[in-house]
């Protein structure tokens, strides 16, 4: 004996699915979003790309201080070396994630295709004929017309809803680690430029007054130094701890999440097959 409750939740299904679909809800805000997460993952890589460049410009370089005669020698290599090969490596992994940020726009704009569109609307007539009238269904059963549906809907709304469901997601747990990860990558790329700079060495034709006056800086530089490059080396450690927080960030967000919400997605279609059965 059919079940007529079931027959109108494909019914209802198959039309509010076709309704969403012709009226964009989910689109526009999904776009948004992508549109987001790209702009956030651009930021990032350029910050990556741009600690990359300074660290490899101070890479090497000593800072030479000679008051009094004495030489002091402090390299900055020696304090940069936690973080040297972990910001090649961050800057691929940002290159990989910004890609993959850019790939889900392009989905985005397909799923939204007026073909897709059509598709959805002849899937859903078709489906609502072999449920209320299957001797004008083409001999096709009402659990075909259900799956047909089903593939459909995903294929229409899957990209939408992880895009939409992920960035959910950052916003409420994710966004404030990363722009203190941003902003504390930030600091230790201008520090790093500050201390490369200060490490230039002075031109050699200078005046007997320059001269008085670079061993009066010599002398002070070299009680600051010890310092600076301690605080260097503790905002390098923070640096390298932000980045595994940004690597973890971005695999949320491309990868780990985009394939959870794809599963919910998935399991919920397959609730509609299993309701043909019972039909």
């Amino acid at each position: 004996m059919p079940e007529p409750s079931n027959r109108w939740k494909l019914t209802v299904l198959a039309v509010v699915a076709v309704a969403v679909a012709l009226a964009g809800v989910l689109d526009a805000p999904s776009r948004n979003y992508a549109e987001a997460a790209f702009a956030r993952a651009l930021v990032t890589f350029a910050l990556a790309r741009t600690l990359d460049s300074v660290i490899s410009v101070a890479q090497g370089t000593e800072v030479a201080v000679e008051p009094a005669g004495v030489g002091v020698n402090f390299a900055l290599g020696q304090a940069l070396d936690p973080i040297n090969d972990l910001i090649e490596r961050f800057s691929a992994a940002m290159l990989v994630a910004t890609s993959s940020l850019g790939l889900q726009g392009v989905l985005l704009r397909m799923s939204a295709w007026w073909v897709t569109d059509i598709a959805l609307v002849l899937a859903a007539a078709f489906t609502i004929v072999a449920v209320w009238w299957p001797r004008l269904s083409f001999g096709a059963s009402r659990n075909a017309a259900a799956r047909v549906l089903a593939i459909a809907v995903f294929v229409r709304f899957a990209v939408p809803v992880f895009v939409i469901g992920s960035n959910m997601v950052f916003d409420a747990f994710l966004a404030a680690e990363h722009q203190a990860a941003n902003e504390a990558l930030m600091s230790t790329a201008e520090e790093i430029e500050e201390i490369t700079e200060q490490a230039a060495p002075p031109p050699e034709n200078r005046s007997l007054t320059e001269r008085l006056e670079g061993f009066v800086d010599d002398s002070i530089r070299a009680l600051d130094v010890r310092p600076r490059l301690q605080s260097l080396s503790d905002r390098v450690s923070n640096a390298v701890e932000q980045i595994v927080n940004l690597i973890v960030i971005f695999a949320l967000e491309t990868i780990l999440l985009p394939l959870a919400f794809l599963w919910l997605f998935a399991e919920g279609l397959k609730k509609i097959g299993s309701l043909a059965t019972r039909l």
